[in-house]
């Protein structure tokens, strides 16, 4: 046992075994080091976080603003540039020329949530509402907290007189974006409504 230990004394002051465990832990970065630059996601997620508590209604619209840019960016410059022409096709009501822009979109980049909700928009302003709501689906699944694609959801389900769906939609609206002024009057008129229809 005597040699054993003598043995092993001799390894760890040799510096073949470690002394503790730490001895094998990362060395700690230094103190100057800059931090590893913020991914989109990690953006989207302080961004969705800061909305969430924000209780300032013009502070949370900057909040979003910011939100929409991030999914504005595809990663991609050709798709940017064919929502840049579809934009500018739905501002023109030019809307087929803007689905024409939105299918390449989705066809070149499916896990660009964007691409899909703007597609959603587009099939809303022509009526086509079981399409859109097929592409907020999509977008949806993509990007749950898409307060847009939530909102337009909500929209559609008012319309196709869904009162209890769309109220649903809109309070989802209100969990992602609180101070959403557009969303806070829908949950008070439809509640109002519900509540007088005996639901």
């Amino acid at each position: 046992m005597r040699i054993l230990f003598a043995f092993l004394t001799a390894l760890l002051v040799s510096g073949a075994l470690p002394a503790n465990a730490d001895d094998h832990a990362t060395p700690p970065a230094a103190p100057n080091a800059p931090a590893a630059p913020m991914t989109k996601q990690d953006r989207l997620d302080k961004l969705f976080t800061d909305l969430k508590r924000e209780r300032n209604e013009k502070a949370a619209e900057r909040i979003a603003g910011n939100i929409w840019n991030e999914w504005s960016q595809s990663g991609s410059a050709s798709i940017d540039l064919m929502m840049q022409w579809s934009q500018k096709a739905i501002e023109n009501q030019k809307f087929d020329v803007a689905l024409d822009f939105l299918d390449q979109v989705v066809t070149l980049q499916p896990s660009y949530a964007e691409g899909w909700n703007r597609r959603a928009t587009v099939h809303f302003m022509m009526k086509n509402y079981g399409k859109s709501m097929s592409d907020i689906d999509r977008a949806l699944q993509l990007e749950p907290r898409h307060f847009g694609a939530l909102s337009g959801l909500a929209q559609i389900m008012a319309l196709t007189g869904h009162k209890q769906s769309a109220l649903e939609a809109w309070q989802k609206v209100l969990v992602i974006y609180p101070m959403m002024r557009s969303a806070q009057d829908q949950v008070a008129t439809l509640s109002e409504e519900l509540a007088g229809e005996g639901i």
